[in-house]
């Protein structure tokens, strides 16, 4: 059985969080708290305020998603 299917959806970063978290607007204005993935961690990207990111979000809970990739 495959794994469920995730969410793309691009936002742009409006507040950072402590503890490694973002709030991220959606386009259809919604925030969802975001944190980042693996890779991101271990690369060191830095993502800021007004950065626009592609997050991915499961279908089972819409408020959270993990950040994926940072646009330039």
């Amino acid at each position: 059985m495959p794994k469920e299917e995730l969410l793309e959806i691009e936002g742009v970063v409006i507040k950072i969080i402590p503890g490694g978290k973002y709030l991220v607007l959606l386009p259809n204005e919604m925030e969802i708290e975001a944190h980042l993935n693996g890779k991101m961690r271990r690369n060191k990207i830095n993502v800021l305020v007004n950065d626009r990111v592609t997050m991915q979000m499961t279908p089972y809970d819409l408020t959270k998603g993990r950040i994926t990739f940072r646009h330039k």
